[in-house]
Order: C-alpha cells, then structure tokens, then sequence
C-alpha cells in the first residue's frame, strides 16, 4: 500500500465542477494496488461521441496505449476505463489480453464495440495486472455512474498525487452555449514529450473528429508538452478530447473556422489550467518555476534552451533552496545546443535583470530577489539577443521529498 503523502504546498483546489451533458462517470476501490481508495474510473458517452488522442512518444509504451491508438483511428467513442496503480507496461501479451478483456467486458456493459473503448493505465511498471480485478469491479461500477462524477473520477486516478486536478470552461459557438471539462493526473515522470500524464477532456459541443484532433494536438504544445517535473517522460501517458455532440451547435469542418475562436481558447486555457495543477504537484515540489525565452532564433530554439533551463538539478536546487543563482541559468542555456552568444546574454528572475551583456549589471541590488525566490512563484526570463523566436516552459524546484517518494515508490 503507497504511503500517504502530504498535500502539495503549491495545491489548486477543486472548481465547482459541473456536467458535461453526454457524459456519466464514476470511480469504485477495485484493490489494484491501494486499499481504502477508489482506483478504478469509468467514463461512458452516448452514442455519436467523436475523440481525439495523443500519446506518450516513449519507446516503451504500455499496452493500454496501443489499444487506445488504435481506437482512435475510429474517431468515436463509447466508453473510458481508466486504473491507477498498475501501469500495465512491460507485460508482455498478458498486458494486451487484460486490454483485450477490459474492453469487452466494458462494451457488453455499455452497448458497444470493444474498438468504442479507450483504456489507460498509471502506476509501477512492470508487473501483470489482473483482468479478472477490473471486469468484478466494472458492474458495481456501473450501477453509480452520473453525470457529476466528475471529482470522483478526479479522485481514483491519481497515484502520487496529493491533490485531485479539474478544470471547467464555458463558451459558445455561434451563440450556442457549450461546456468543456476535464481532469487530470501526474506529479512524477513528467516531461514534454507529448502529454507524460493522464488528461481526459469531454465537451458537449458537436466537433468532427479531424477537427476535434487538430484542436487537441495544437493545444498540447504551449500546455502539456510545455511542463517537466523530473525530464523523464512517460510509458503510459495520454490526453483524449471526447465530444458528445449534445449541444448541438452547427458542425464546423475546418478547426481554423473563425467560429471556433472562443472554443479554442477556452479549451487552450483548460488544458493548460491542468498541465500547470501537474507542475504544482510535482513530486516534492514547494515552488513553481516559469521560465520564459525571449530573442532566440527561432520559436523552437527558444523552447530547446527554455526546457534546458527547466530541466537543469542545478537550476531546481538552486530554487528549492531560494539561492538566485544566475550562473546556473547561463550554464544550461550553453548545454542546450542551441544558438546562443554569452555577450549578448540577459537574465532576469522576478523582474530584475541581474546580468547582461556577457557581466552581472552594474550596482545590482539583490534585495529583491532575494525576496522573490522566497515565494512560491519563481519567474526567470532569459533574452538571447539573436532573432525574434520565444518559449516560455513550467517546472518546479528539486528537494529532497522527490527522493523520498521515489526511493520507497513500490514499498
């Protein structure tokens, strides 16, 4: 049984959730690794449900992310079966057959295909999970779904996480009022490489598939593929964007359709609004770090030298112990590979500029700063002086909690 963990000083609190019309969801304790907690979360869609997907890069990914890339290639859904403990990666076939079963045994509840069913997975690596644990757990499970499930689907997720994530936007599409919500997981092995986490978003608006995807795999760069806790990126990990239809607004085929503005910048909030819940529950974390690259060469430099900067254990000590190292910030942007010309070079943490120009500024007065890395917010700005390319990435410091809970993670 995992340890108890202290709640995240860096803690967002639960929104008031609403529903998602379309949507019914529900968690129930299924004894997959915890005890005493839900761990096992089924969301069901009604019939006509389109989705979109990313996935984890990782070479090594579990069997859960196989099976839900190759659901995605429908573009609809029926039904979402999620279970935290058990990673289900490095299984071997058995890993394929617990899928193969999950789904079938999900689809003969929810009237569907097993192909309607997506599956997803989070915990140890490596060690079998049982089928026969979740298809026991799925008709009780059943019997509870509703529409505001929403905080207890949040809840029996997580792993090491200390706190439940959520997010809610309203906005509309040619004056039809439409609802987006989502929840979230991740507080260790996070890094951009596509999600390296679990997100699973629904909205009632009526959106094609290819629109719902490009929407999806659009929004995750300046959110879920610009946050790292530890650099190290996911087995398992995935966001799905379900869209029930039940709105009604007008079909829209193009995601560049003007009318979709608003849309895409509440969905763009949302997922961000998660992926920064994930870096404040980053595994010992007691500071959120933003690092913003200005005047690099290009926009995706920027976000090489930035992720350097997030990355750096020099960069997150430092800030875990309120140390304005400069010095620090200049070594990880010359690792990064990326152009850079230290002459031209300037650093500023909490909106002071401390060096420039190849030197420490002149008359610089530390008082402020000192005071800035006392908070909980640290913001470093770096302008590279080279072009007009900009970053800006989300991470948090390194203390000793992250060895402790990843020293004793399988005891």
């Amino acid at each position: 049984m995992a340890k108890s963990l202290p709640v995240s000083p860096l803690a967002s609190s639960l929104p008031a959730l609403g529903v998602v019309p379309g949507v019914r969801l529900g968690a129930v304790a299924a004894g997959i690794r915890y005890h005493g907690r839900t761990d096992l979360v089924v969301a069901e869609f009604i019939e006509g449900t389109t989705v979109a997907g990313v996935f984890t890069q990782s070479k090594c990914p579990g069997a859960p992310v196989d099976w839900s890339r190759k659901a995605l290639t429908g573009g609809s859904a029926r039904a979402l079966v999620v279970n935290a403990g058990n990673a289900n990666v490095f299984t071997g076939q058995a890993g394929v057959e617990t899928c193969r079963i999950t789904a079938i045994a999900e689809a003969g509840l929810a009237g569907c295909s097993p192909q309607e069913v997506f599956l997803a997975s989070t915990g140890v690596i490596g060690e079998i999970l049982p089928a026969d644990r979740i298809t026991k757990a799925l008709p009780e499970l059943h019997a509870g779904l509703s529409e505001t499930g929403w905080e207890d689907a949040a809840r029996g997720i997580m792993t090491t996480d200390t706190f439940p994530k959520a997010a809610l936007r309203k906005v509309e599409i040619e004056g039809v009022s439409v609802t987006i919500q989502g929840i979230a997981k991740g507080s260790g092995m996070i890094a951009p490489d596509m999600a390296t986490m679990l997100g699973f978003v629904a909205t009632d608006a009526s959106l094609p598939a290819p629109v719902l995807q490009t929407l999806l795999a659009r929004g995750i760069t300046g959110s879920f593929n610009s946050i790292t806790v530890d650099s190290d990126t996911s087995t398992s990990d995935m966001v799905l964007l379900f869209a029930t239809g039940y709105a009604g607004n007008r079909i829209i085929s193009s995601a560049d359709d003007p009318a979709l503005a608003a849309f895409r910048d509440a969905l763009n909030g949302l997922l961000l609004d998660l992926a920064l819940m994930v870096v404040r529950d980053g595994e010992g974390a007691t500071k959120q770090i933003k690092i913003t690259v200005n005047s690099a060469v290009s926009n995706a430099s920027a976000r090489e030298v930035a992720k350097a900067i997030a990355n750096s254990p020099l960069v997150k000590t430092a800030v875990a112990g309120e140390d304005a190292n400069w010095g620090r910030v200049v070594m990880a942007v010359g690792k990064s590979g990326e152009p850079a010309d230290r002459d031209r070079l300037s650093i500023a943490i909490g909106g002071v500029i401390i060096a420039r120009d190849g030197t420490v500024v002149e008359g610089y007065d530390e008082t402020p700063v000192v005071a800035h890395m006392k908070g909980r917010e640290i913001d470093i700005v770096v302008d590279l002086g080279l072009g007009n390319g900009t970053a800006t990435m989300w991470s948090c410091d390194l203390t000793h909690g992250y060895i402790d809970i990843n020293g004793s993670y399988r005891s």
